[in-house]
């Protein structure tokens, strides 16, 4: 079993309130969760307003597939909210 873990680092410039973070917060999860069905949740930042630290996990027996799937998130992110994602990290963990 091998188990892809990564830390989503993100910037929000526009919120201007714990309302306007946690809108754009809960509709990147949900629309990661519905296109990839990745486990996703807010992890850190909570005291800030325009970061957010999301935790995301997803297991597979195909390390390639997780990878895979790594990089199409990011590109998600990337296209649907440009200048979102502050920096990520992503390791692989074998069981």
């Amino acid at each position: 079993m091998k188990v892809l873990v990564s830390r989503i680092e993100l910037y929000i410039p526009d919120a201007s309130s714990l309302k306007d973070k946690r809108r754009v917060v809960r509709a990147l999860k949900d629309k990661i969760w519905s296109k990839f069905r990745a486990s996703i949740s807010e992890i850190d930042g909570h005291d800030s307003l325009q970061f957010a630290v999301l935790g995301l996990s997803y297991v597979s027996n195909d390390g390639p597939l997780l990878e895979s799937i790594m990089n199409k998130i990011v590109m998600f992110i990337e296209d649907a909210y440009p200048g979102l994602l502050h920096t990520y990290d992503h390791h692989v963990e074998h069981y």
